[in-house]
């Protein structure tokens, strides 16, 4: 758990949220109403489908033929998959992207939420539902990912968190998009959840951590090398001094 949490640490995502999160729930104590059990409930599980939709829609998009936007995407997610062990892109690079959707989707809530609830209600109930429940959740689901990637000691929850993920990674990338532990169901719901006999006719060797690209594409062979990456996926990366 320890090793987990000091990679969790040092991501400046969840440095970034961290001030915001303190805040909502100071707001909730201080503030204190039973209507915020409904808002925390409401933000947990908005930030599971928002992990979903994200992880199937956006970072498995069909990759961009612009070299630019590829290797954003490849620093995104697909160097990921070609590196899964490497700590450096578990989280896709370290960027002010979730502090910015959190503050848009408060703003948008609170907007919907005004004539119904007034300005101040509608705001403290925004604040508190998104950036204590959904950065909750966020933190949870990053906790989940790192835990299934590293390589340490692990009970049955870090085990089982594990297997259900690498199956995403080494047996069929087109399932499985859910991350946080309990969130299956997501999967179900939408169509994604594991299927093995899909995921033997669909499994290619050569392909599987590449997200079905030919591992010797320009655009892969270009963002490995913008991103310092070995020439080959799976390869492992030299650190200076070994």
């Amino acid at each position: 758990m320890i090793p987990t949490l000091r990679v969790l640490m040092n991501m400046g995502s969840l440095q970034r949220l961290f001030p915001l999160w303190l805040a909502a729930l100071v707001a909730m104590v201080v503030w204190w109403t039973p209507w915020f059990l409904l808002a925390l409930a409401y933000g947990i599980v908005l930030q599971l489908f928002v992990e979903y939709v994200m992880h199937r829609f956006l970072l498995h998009r069909k990759p961009p033929t612009e070299q630019g936007l590829f290797n954003d995407l490849y620093r995104s997610h697909i160097g990921h998959h070609e590196f899964p062990a490497d700590p450096e892109f578990f989280t896709g690079g370290d960027n002010w992207y979730a502090l910015r959707f959190g503050l848009i989707s408060v703003a948008l809530h609170t907007l919907l939420l005004w004539p119904v609830l007034g300005l101040g209600a509608a705001a403290l109930g925004s604040f508190v539902a998104l950036f204590l429940g959904s950065v909750s959740a966020f933190a949870f689901y990053e906790y989940c990912h790192t835990l299934a990637h590293l390589n340490v000691s692990k009970g049955w929850f870090g085990q089982k968190i594990t297997r259900d993920h690498l199956a995403h990674h080494y047996q069929d990338h087109h399932t499985t998009f859910h991350v946080s532990a309990g969130a299956g169901w997501i999967d179900w719901l939408f169509g994604t959840a594991p299927d093995a006999e899909a995921a033997r006719a669909r499994y290619d060797r050569r392909t599987i951590l590449s997200l079905g690209m030919d591992p010797d594409d320009l655009r892969l062979v270009t963002a490995r090398k913008a991103w310092g990456l070995p020439p080959r996926p799976g390869m492992k990366r030299v650190q200076p001094g070994e």
